[in-house]
């Protein structure tokens, strides 16, 4: 009998009989909030693989830039492609044009008007890397207290239920407790890996920023260089 009083109380216990126990308000919380996980994990899923193409794009791209001895001709063989060394390597050119295209050529400016091009374009390119991370900031700093909110509604009707049956025992308050609680382990399971990929993630655009910043120096270096030239 024991066993099986035991047995009975671990499938009361069970994730699945706590939330088919718990009230409207409360499994409304627990739904949203393992919505939010599944969000978050395919945000981060979906970013991961995006960051690695585009690091590993823009290492080739680089490399082969470097190498290359034509710039126009590496323009219109590489130019077009969907990666932000691309996307500021076209800026720069196409500043270039429009800068040396007259008789006369203003270094000072041409110079100015190159680094605001290519910045302006590294900031878009960050920014649209960066798109997403404000929801993982969101469900991780929200998660927890909606959570909590779904506990404190939950004892509150324990309470009820304790008052209405006149009756402390254990047998009575555990399930009630147990399923308010359950709403908080499901709003930090939600709040915990967003805070980590949060973390991370902007690590990681912090470190491509830093990269094409890099590239961008490069660049204008080289085509400070040819200004002389032109000059």
């Amino acid at each position: 009998m024991s066993n099986l009083g035991a047995n009975g109380v671990a499938e009361a216990m069970s994730p699945v009989a706590l939330f088919m126990q718990a009230d409207l308000v409360v499994k409304s919380v627990m739904v949203g909030l393992i919505l939010a996980s599944i969000w978050t994990w395919a945000i981060i899923i979906a970013h991961f693989l995006k960051m690695r193409r585009v690091r590993s794009g823009n290492m080739r791209f680089e490399k082969d830039f470097w190498k290359s001895a034509d710039i126009d001709r590496f323009y219109e063989d590489h130019g077009k492609e969907d990666l932000p060394s691309a996307k500021i390597f076209s800026a720069g050119i196409l500043e270039w044009r429009r800068s040396t295209a007259g008789g006369h050529i203003d270094k000072e400016g041409t110079r100015a008007r190159l680094a605001s091009s290519m910045n302006s374009a590294m900031a878009e390119e960050i920014d649209r890397l960066a798109a997403r991370l404000n929801i993982l900031a969101t469900v991780g700093s929200v998660a927890p207290f909606v959570g909590l909110f779904g506990t404190v509604w939950g004892i509150m009707r324990s309470f009820n239920d304790i008052a209405g049956a006149n009756n402390t025992s254990l047998a009575v308050v555990a399930p009630g407790i147990a399923e308010a609680l359950f709403a908080t382990a499901i709003g930090l399971f939600a709040a915990i890996p967003a805070v980590i990929a949060y973390n991370r993630m902007t690590y990681g655009i912090n470190r491509m920023e830093s990269a094409l910043s890099r590239f961008a120096d490069g660049f204008h270096g080289t085509l400070s260089r040819e200004l002389e030239h032109e000059a």
